[in-house]
């Protein structure tokens, strides 16, 4: 049975002009080779790029062009035939524009994953139709869920190596089903495509007769993207724009969340002081209605002490000020993150200093195969080691539970009612380097 995406349910969700998407799989799957196949069907290639990569493929001793080597940028990823960093590719079609972030299929690369699927809407994770779901395609589909990213496609790639198999694939997309149910992740789908030959993948194949689903640029054209997750807007204060010659005074920023219209009532937090939206920028133009992911220009009908780093929020439907932070945290850098050090955290436009209090325990993604097996959905599938010590550390790629006190109170959601404001970052005050990536409070419930 082919699971396909449902279809919109509610006003705030429709095929939007843009569509951010991540890619993942085990290593030898052929994700590069998919995401270069997707990027050369669709005439996103320039000439000079396609000819270098003609060029070292003939080098190798290929009979064909390694649309492979498209995506694999640095040095030590075309050296060795694998993906390293996150690469972001930009392409578009008639229908609708994307951002493509291609991640690492390592282990070791887990953060890197994280931070590629942070922002996604969709994450397309890759198998190879004679292998089947490997521990770590598992493990980036557990990572998906615990991102909560929305929408989750199976691409069963080599299609062709297994004769184009309608029950091979069949049975691959119904462990596929299984698996992802048990993470709560709702909106899931499976297609076989052959990366290498360019089957169902811009085009329609005729050795996939028998699939009655779309190709995948038909499904990521058409893929709903929930535009606005809560009716409460959220603005972040990024800066404030003066024209001391025209009267003018504007708070320039992005929507994180929700919409803001004019004639809203709002308060201005930490402050509290309330007004109401008197205009709204966009581009230039004035508008009477801004939404999440557009930058805008706020002016109110007050003059306020307003600055970077406060929030503009509907005043009826206002977030509550924390200081005291309980997070699932992915841990990005090599130098550990330890109880007691002082940090810097990011959280939207603002950024306070704080203190790691208690680091609990550490999620154990290592065997999601095993985990699938543990049962029914909830905490079975992601397992708290409640026995062992507190680990005090994290080390790079090490997903845990922390307790931060910050200075001052922050304006964090939880992650599980909205990604943009429920998430931060963790800076080394004195370097200045990304630490550690965070999702406030217990996206999955498996904390009990």
């Amino acid at each position: 049975m082919t699971v396909l995406l449902d279809a919109p349910t509610s006003k705030d969700t429709h095929v939007a002009g843009l569509l951010r998407l991540a890619t993942a799989g085990s290593v030898d799957d052929g994700k590069s080779t998919l995401v270069g196949r997707l990027l050369f069907d669709t005439k996103s290639v320039l000439a000079d790029q396609y000819e270098a990569v003609e060029r070292t493929s003939r080098n190798r001793g290929l009979e064909q062009a390694d649309l492979a080597l498209l995506t694999d940028g640095l040095r030590s990823e075309r050296e060795q035939g694998i993906t390293i960093d996150v690469a972001y590719r930009y392409f578009a079609t008639p229908k609708r524009r994307f951002i493509l972030a291609d991640t690492p299929g390592h282990v070791q690369y887990t953060r890197n994953m994280v931070t590629g699927a942070s922002t996604a809407e969709l994450a397309v994770i890759l198998v190879d139709a004679r292998k089947g779901l490997a521990s770590q395609t598992l493990r980036h589909t557990a990572v998906s869920a615990l991102l909560r990213v929305p929408r989750v496609l199976l691409a069963v790639n080599k299609m062709d190596l297994v004769d184009f198999d309608k029950d091979r694939f069949a049975e691959i997309e119904a462990d596929f089903a299984a698996y992802a149910s048990a993470l709560g992740i709702e909106h899931h789908a499976a297609l076989p495509v052959s990366a290498l030959r360019g089957d169902n993948v811009v085009e329609p194949s005729a050795d996939l007769a028998w699939f009655e689903g779309p190709t995948l640029l038909e499904f990521l054209e058409n893929v709903p993207v929930q535009t606005e997750r809560r009716p409460a807007g959220r603005f972040p204060v990024q800066y404030v724009i003066r024209h001391q010659s025209a009267d003018y005074r504007g708070y320039a920023g992005t929507v994180a969340s929700g919409h803001l219209e004019v004639g809203d009532p709002i308060v201005v937090l930490p402050s509290g002081q309330r007004s109401t939206i008197a205009a709204i920028d966009l581009l230039g133009r004035p508008v009477e209605r801004a939404t999440a992911g557009q930058a805008a220009t706020v002016l109110l009908t007050d003059e306020l002490d307003v600055s970077r780093g406060d929030l503009i929020a509907p005043a009826e439907a206002a977030p509550t000020a924390v200081q005291d932070v309980v997070a699932t945290v992915c841990h990005l850098s090599e130098k550990p993150l330890s109880v007691g050090d002082r940090v810097l955290l990011k959280h939207t436009t603002r950024t306070v200093k704080a203190i790691v209090k208690e680091i609990s325990a550490k999620l154990d993604i290592t065997d999601p195969l095993a985990a699938a097996a543990a049962g029914p959905a909830g905490t079975d599938e992601f397992d708290w080691d409640h026995d062992a010590p507190a680990p005090h550390t994290l080390h790079a790629n090490d997903i845990g539970r922390v307790v931060l006190r910050t200075a001052s109170p922050i304006l964090l959601e939880p992650y599980a009612t909205d990604r943009e404001t429920g998430s931060f970052l963790l800076i080394d005050p004195a370097s200045g380097d990304t630490l550690t990536a965070g999702m406030s409070g217990d996206p999955l419930g498996v904390f009990s």
